[in-house]
């Protein structure tokens, strides 16, 4: 056998339980370099090779970087403000750390699917946020003081936060639970998911309110540090003879 003009053998592996194909390929280059001479090379074929082109390709944290600008941008125009959708990306970070909490619970590794899932994940962590500060928003608008504004969002959207964040955690149960063949990936994807929602839907409701009444307070404070304009002198306009 000749794979790109030289002289090959073919080795197809399968993975044990409980390891994702980047272990494998791992463990495959190190005996590859312990027992094999300097003169032997290794490629991938098929889905090993195209796993290894994309993981040489554009960084995760560049990809996640990315959806936050954009959630960013897309809210910065919606409220037409630069500070407001700060109180809704501040609380991004506690949906994350519910998804790698439970894939460390269930011993999952970081792959490329739970990649996807933290992706999906930042714009339904976003999404609760965005129904709170919303009508937090309204009612600050309409004259109520800022810390009963920020009660009164979320006591009003509360019920239908939880009704459509626990659909949606029930609708990813069967990906969790997932038997057969590539059910690996699926778990993975189904429990990144599941751990971040639980954490946005359980955690963050009650931390929203706190980061908008904190970003309001430090824009309008910012804005109060404002350059003042000194007055203008006014001259007596001179008596007429």
């Amino acid at each position: 056998m000749r794979f790109n003009e030289h002289q090959a053998a073919q080795i197809n592996g399968i993975l044990a339980p409980g390891y994702s194909t980047n272990k494998g390929m791992r463990a495959l280059e190190d005996v590859f370099a312990q027992t094999m001479p300097r003169a032997m090379g290794y490629d991938y074929m098929g889905m090993s090779f195209q796993e290894k082109v994309a993981s040489e390709g554009v960084s995760p944290a560049v990809i996640f970087g990315f959806s936050l600008l954009m959630v960013f941008l897309i809210l910065a125009a919606q409220y037409e403000s630069w500070s407001l959708p700060f109180s809704v990306l501040l609380v991004t970070p506690i949906g994350v750390f519910g998804a790698f909490f439970v894939l460390w619970l269930r011993a999952f590794q970081s792959n490329v699917f739970a990649q996807i899932g933290l992706v999906m994940l930042i714009g339904l962590s976003a999404k609760n946020a965005i129904l709170i500060v919303e009508f937090c928003k309204l009612e600050y608008e309409k004259g109520t003081p800022l810390i009963e504004a920020a009660l009164a969002g979320a006591k009003l959207r509360l019920r239908p936060i939880l009704m459509t964040a626990f659909a949606f955690i029930l609708g990813v149960v069967p990906l969790v639970v997932a038997t057969g063949a590539g059910a690996i990936s699926r778990q993975t994807l189904g429990t990144t998911v599941l751990g971040g929602m639980l954490a946005a839907s359980l955690l963050a409701i009650f931390l929203i309110p706190v980061s908008f009444v904190l970003v309001e307070r430090l824009s309008k404070r910012s804005a109060e540090k404002g350059p003042v304009e000194s007055p203008a002198a006014v001259a007596p306009a001179p008596s007429e003879p």
